[in-house]
Formats: structure tokens, C-alpha cells, sequence
């Protein structure tokens, strides 16, 4: 079995190994990362023979630090890393490079639509009728995107709302509202197979699904990192916030959306979200108007040029075919629009 794990903010680690009577044998870790002393590499493929089958990251882990020699210096691995990585060669996982990747980048859509697509689309990943998909949204007016779980009195501003032409949705995944605009924001989602994450957990998940968008805005010349549960961040301040849904059905998926700013009116945005001290000061900040950072202001480019090379960047790494919604896929989603996104039912179910 072979499983691999690209540790957050660190380096790759690859765990070769076997299962014979319910335990791990011939256990072999290796990858990119660094480790002093020679010997803690054979300590930690000690720790690992023999350990249950079923031992969770945390056993793993354990088991790993008790082994490892006092001295041991560690960069760009982490126990917890590795014991990752063997989890994900048990349940064997897949890696990105397993897929035909396709990209949906089409013409603006309603907010309600882009709601549906993103349920559509993953159920089609999850039946196995579509390949994993990075789908590039392109918004044909200004919205308020509340998570599943959150009110909708306590989220949104009605008069403001109205105020400025607001369309305000309910997605399917839970976290924060988010403020979007024509031209102002950059939003995609990724519908993948279950198993690209098996044997993460759910917030591993995060990082993981983030680490490519980390890469193409490292390359356009921006420090950024995930920052538990579901932002990324910059030494500016906070650029983007992941959501996520598991859709059962079929293999199982995941849907990954992320919405990031690349330019943004904060006074509006004030006049139209509800934000509460209490989620300020959680941030670390005083005023709203901190706590997201534009991309335009920290890499100068168009919002097009920024959206291509990040398309690119992805490309580069794991391949990406041009594809398209389906006529089917996108009467699924008109009907959803009608029954469930684009109703005050759905809207307002947590009022």
C-alpha cells in the first residue's frame, strides 16, 4: 500500500508499507522534508511495524514520538504528518495526479444558480458520470452568501440589502456569510472524489484542498497560508474563506468552495452584513474593513489575469481539460433554483 501527504506549509512525506494479520509491516517513510538525526528514520519505521491496522492518526503519532530520539530535529514533517500519510495508504487513497481534471469556466450566473451548480456537479462527481471538477464562478449580479447554519436576521442588513440590489442565498455548506461582486471577487469550487481525501480528516481536508491555490498565489508573488479551520491568509491580512460539503451517494465527494477578494467596497459590505464584535475580535481586529485584504492591491493585476494564471497553475501541476455544464446538469439546476435556491423555504430556514 502507498499513501502520500504533503504536510501543511512543510514538505512531502510518502509511506510504502504492508498489512499482514491486522498489523502494519514492512513500513517504509520517506519524502522531500528534512530530519536529523540519519537514525530517526529508522526509529520511526520502527514505531510504525506492527501497529494495529486500525490505529487512528493520533495512536499513530504517539507511537512515533515515543520512538524518535531526543535529539531529533524535524522541518517540513510532522509525526502527525506521517501518521496522515500511513492512514491515507490504508484507506487506500487517491492523489491528484489519479484524475483527468475538468474546468467549467462559463458565462456570469445568478447567485441562486451558482448555488445549484455547485450541488449538481458534485453529485455527478459522486456518481461517477463527471471527472473531478474546478469550477471558475463568474457572478451575473452582487449577493450575500450565508452559510447553511446561519440565521439570516443575524447575517444580513434587509435594508441594506435592498438598499444596494443584494441578492442574499443560502449555500449548502456551512461557515460565514461572504460579500460578492461582479468584478470584485474571485470564486471557484472543487467537486472531488471522496477518496482524494480519505483517511484526512475533516479539517486536514481543508488545508489539503487549499495547498494548490497556496502554490499559484505563491508564484504570482504572495506569502499566503491556510489558516485553521477555513481562511487563507496573507502577511496583510485575510484573503479568502473554504467551505465544504460531503455528499454521500454513489463513491462519495467532497465540494470545496472558496471565495476570495480581489477588490472590495468595505462600506458597503458594512452597510449590508451584520458583523459582530465578538467576530472581530476573534480575527484580531478592530475594524471590518481589516480583515479582508484585495488581491489586486498585492499583486497589481487584473482580476482576468489573476483568475488565468491561477487556472494555469493548476494546469501545470495536475492537468486541466476544458469542459462545460451539461444541458442536463444545468435543467437539474434550474429546477433546484425553482424548488429549493431561489426560495424563501431555503432562504430563511434558519431565519
Amino acid at each position: 500500500m502507498h499513501g502520500e501527504y504533503k504536510v501543511p506549509g512543510g514538505k512531502l512525506v510518502v509511506v510504502d508499507l504492508d498489512v499482514e494479520g491486522g498489523a502494519l509491516r514492512n513500513v517504509r517513510v520517506a519524502g522531500d522534508f528534512f530530519l536529523e538525526p540519519d537514525e530517526a528514520i529508522l526509529a520511526i519505521d520502527a514505531a510504525l511495524e506492527g501497529a494495529p491496522a486500525h490505529t487512528g492518526t493520533a495512536g499513530l503519532a504517539a507511537r512515533i514520538d515515543a520512538a524518535l530520539p531526543a535529539s531529533t530535529v524535524m522541518l517540513g514533517l510532522s509525526s502527525e504528518g506521517v501518521a496522515v500519510a500511513v492512514r491515507r495508504a490504508l484507506a487506500q487513497a487517491t492523489e491528484w495526479s489519479d484524475y483527468d481534471w475538468q474546468l467549467i469556466h462559463e458565462a456570469p450566473q445568478s447567485p441562486a444558480l451558482h448555488m445549484a451548480l455547485d450541488e449538481v456537479i458534485t453529485a455527478e462527481v459522486a456518481a461517477g458520470r463527471r471527472p473531478p471538477t474546478l469550477r471558475v464562478w463568474e457572478w451575473a449580479s452582487p449577493a450575500v452568501i450565508i452559510g447553511s447554519f446561519q440565521s439570516l436576521r443575524n447575517e444580513v442588513d434587509p435594508a441594506g440589502a435592498e438598499r444596494h440590489g443584494i441578492t442574499v442565498v443560502r449555500r449548502v455548506s456551512g461557515g460565514g456569510a461572504m460579500f460578492v461582486e461582479p468584478g470584485n471577487t474571485i470564486t471557484y469550487s472543487l467537486s472531488v472524489p471522496d477518496s482524494l481525501v480519505s483517511g484526512l480528516s475533516f479539517a486536514d481536508s481543508y488545508a489539503y484542498l487549499d495547498d494548490w491555490v497556496l502554490g499559484a498565489l505563491g508564484d504570482m508573488g504572495i506569502k499566503a497560508w491556510y489558516q485553521p479551520l477555513n481562511d487563507i491568509a496573507t502577511d496583510a491580512g485575510k484573503i479568502a474563506g473554504a467551505a465544504q460539503k460531503r455528499v454521500v451517494g454513489g463513491e462519495g465527494a467532497v465540494l470545496h468552495h472558496v471565495t476570495m477578494s480581489y477588490d472590495i467596497d468595505a462600506d458597503k459590505m458594512l452597510e449590508v452584513l451584520r458583523i459582530g464584535k465578538e467576530k472581530l475580535s476573534d480575527k484580531g481586529t478592530k475594524s471590518a474593513k481589516k480583515r479582508v485584504d484585495p488581491l489586486r492591491r498585492q499583486t497589481g493585476l487584473a482580476r482576468e489575469a489573476v483568475i488565468e494564471r491561477m487556472i494555469e497553475s493548476f494546469r501545470t501541476r495536475y492537468g486541466l481539460a476544458q469542459g462545460k455544464v451539461t444541458d442536463e446538469e444545468m435543467a437539474r439546476a434550474e429546477e433546484l433554483v425553482r424548488t429549493k435556491f431561489g426560495t424563501e423555504e431555503w432562504t430563511a430556514r434558519v431565519p
